[in-house]
């Protein structure tokens, strides 16, 4: 059984992305779902999309590639199951000034930084993405 999913889907991203494999598979939660759609959203990833077989649901990614390098630099998972991490709203750290997104789980679900400093929401800090 898996401690911390979440880390395990940005591992399996982050695996992907160095080698160079097109899509990553991994089970579904309601979390790494709004993850995978921020993702997105920011411009991570290519595609997002959830399929369901025998009962079982999972989130088929599609990892963005500029030539023989991905688009993703980096990710780090930043609050974990020993040690939550929280912010409040002014205290959201920037990643690499602007260029990065870091991510939030708050009180109106998961968002990015920027959105949680404009909605004045602070929340769980759970990654960073460059």
């Amino acid at each position: 059984m898996i401690s911390d999913p979440i880390a395990d889907m940005l591992t399996r991203i982050r695996n992907a992305n160095r080698a160079l494999i097109p899509h990553v598979e991994f089970q579904h939660s309601k979390m790494k779902e709004s993850l995978a759609k921020i993702l997105k959203s920011e411009g991570y990833l290519d595609s997002c999309e959830i399929k369901e077989e025998k009962g079982k649901r999972t989130i088929r990614v599609g990892l963005k590639f500029t030539g023989r390098k991905g688009v993703i630099a980096g990710l780090k998972r930043v609050s974990r199951p020993g040690l939550r991490r929280f912010v409040g709203s002014t205290d959201i750290p920037r990643v690499l000034g602007g260029m990065g997104v870091s991510i939030l789980s708050t009180s109106s679900g998961v968002m990015t930084g920027h959105e949680a400093r404009k909605k004045n929401l602070g929340g769980e800090l759970l990654c960073f993405v460059w």
